[in-house]
């Protein structure tokens, strides 16, 4: 039913666009729900106001519930927090800090560590910028007082070809081998007191004596030219936005992960929030994921084997990290998105961003109902039994069951007709092609893009042709003993 206004407005009436309602002046402020006393800075959500004191409670509380309920982090493991200056990792970073303080009510218990990759080159961000960008976060990186580490992206370059191969997976600590979590926490506490008493020198386990002190102040030093116009080398042959951003991830993640196996730490703690879990939900569903969404969004990642991506921050939203580091003043450094060519057309991971951010808008609920839908969600499919049945770039299972059914057959074929070098096919073909079959359905629709082989990173390149001579040479061996049986 049409409702006319007082000023004339109807159905027959100019729309306006919609506006966000706002509180009257002369409206008394709210009090907070939880201690119902203090004046309600914030609200979280529709009929949930805060104050400040009770704000940080929350927050506090539900990092550590994350952390507490998962029980996949044991006391004296080395834990990577990978802090890229943004609003999310930011906070993680914070919370660690405070968790480990003395005055903390329940300590964690884990030796944290930092890495910061620094990607200026392929954001377009000249030397100075770079330095400037380093320089910052250098001294953010020096105020929390814990080891770390800063990685440049032209390093991908030199990144081994063993990162593409899972480690040895580790014992389950909680299993059969090993204590379960309640002893190894009474063993660790038992420890310490025996430590404060001066009766053991012996160090924690997985405790690098060499890793902790934080060392002298960081010069900021670019990497070669040369490597840096490689680097842009390798992303100006991607064809489309869509595989360029999936490319920075791969490397981004490859080097993180390099930098966990080389220095002993177990685990590695994202900054992904409940808001960009949502986003990654649907752009990698977008990108034929589907199968491998619980180990992409979920708050473990045991892909790699002998190390853990772990997720603690996927509960908070970004309307609560943006106001906690409002009130509190958590430094964040800002960077300027990856580049785009002109004319071309946003990527999927834009699209379905901008999509979900206006949706949320209208209707509040639309980002935890798509989170939500993600925990329901199995990592099995994403498991591999053997090396032939994992994904060269991905390291999750080949989705190939049922090839024809899953329309994978063009893109065997699609290289065939593109010519190389002096105008001869064939031979370019045959090399590209021979790179699918070591792919899942989303990563060959990726590799489609990234260009010609040539401008892979190497570490890429000389893994595929490992496990490509590996599978002739067992191809070979089946044949020779089926020949011998005849």
């Amino acid at each position: 039913m049409c409702d006319v206004s007082g000023d004339g407005g109807g159905c027959g009436a100019d729309a306006e666009p919609p506006r966000r309602r706002r509180a009257p002046r002369d409206s008394h402020p709210r009090t907070c729900m939880k201690c119902g006393q203090g004046t309600a800075a914030l609200i979280i959500r529709v009929g949930d106001p805060f104050c400040r004191g009770c704000f940080r409670e929350y927050f506090v509380h539900k990092f550590r519930a994350m952390l507490g309920k998962n029980r996949v982090i044991f006391p004296g493991e080395k834990v990577l927090l990978a802090l890229s200056g943004g609003s999310a990792s930011s906070a993680m970073v914070r919370q660690v800090q405070e968790g480990l303080s003395r005055e903390a009510a329940k300590r964690l218990r884990f030796i944290p560590g930092l890495v910061y990759v620094e990607e200026g080159a392929v954001r377009r961000q000249s030397p100075e910028q770079r330095e400037q960008t380093l320089a910052h976060m250098e001294t953010l990186l020096r105020a929390t007082g814990f080891p770390y580490h800063v990685i440049h992206l032209e390093e991908a370059l030199e990144l081994p070809p063993s990162i593409l191969q899972p480690g040895p997976e580790q014992s389950s600590k909680s299993g059969p081998s090993g204590p379960s979590y309640k002893e190894a926490v009474d063993s660790f506490i038992q420890q310490k007191r025996q430590e404060a008493e001066g009766d053991s020198a012996t160090p924690l386990p997985g405790h690098s004596t060499q890793d902790m002190p934080v060392g002298p102040p960081y010069s900021p030093r670019l990497p070669d030219t040369a490597q840096t116009q490689e680097l842009l080398r390798i992303f100006e042959a991607v064809e489309t936005a869509t595989a360029r951003e999936e490319l920075l991830q791969m490397l981004r993640t490859h080097l993180i992960l390099q930098m966990a196996r080389s220095r002993g730490y177990s685990k590695v703690m994202t900054g992904e929030t409940c808001t960009r879990v949502a986003i990654k939900l649907l752009t990698n569903l977008s990108l034929g994921r589907g199968a491998f969404l619980a180990v992409d969004t979920g708050f473990t990642d045991k892909r790699h084997g002998d190390v853990m991506v772990v997720r603690p921050m996927r509960d908070y939203t970004a309307k609560e990290i943006a106001f906690y580091n409002h009130f509190f003043n958590i430094p964040t450094v800002i960077v300027p998105p990856l580049f785009t060519k002109r004319r071309e057309k946003p990527s999927i991971h834009h699209l379905i961003e901008r999509f979900l951010l206006g949706l949320q808008e209208d209707f509040p609920s639309t980002i935890s109902t798509v989170y939500r839908t993600g925990e329901k969600l199995s990592p099995d499919p994403a498991k591999a039994s053997s090396e032939s049945q994992r994904c060269l770039l991905c390291l999750c299972g080949l989705d190939i069951e049922g090839e024809e059914e899953l329309a994978l057959e063009p893109t065997l074929i699609w290289e065939e007709l593109e010519p190389v070098g002096n105008g001869c096919c064939q031979q370019g073909a045959e090399k590209k092609a021979a790179y699918i079959p070591l792919l899942c359905y989303s990563c060959r629709l990726t590799f489609k893009e990234l260009g010609p082989l040539t401008t892979l990173p190497p570490y890429m390149r000389a893994e595929a042709q490992r496990r490509i001579h590996s599978a002739e040479m067992e191809r070979q061996t089946q044949e020779n003993q089926e020949r011998s049986k005849s």
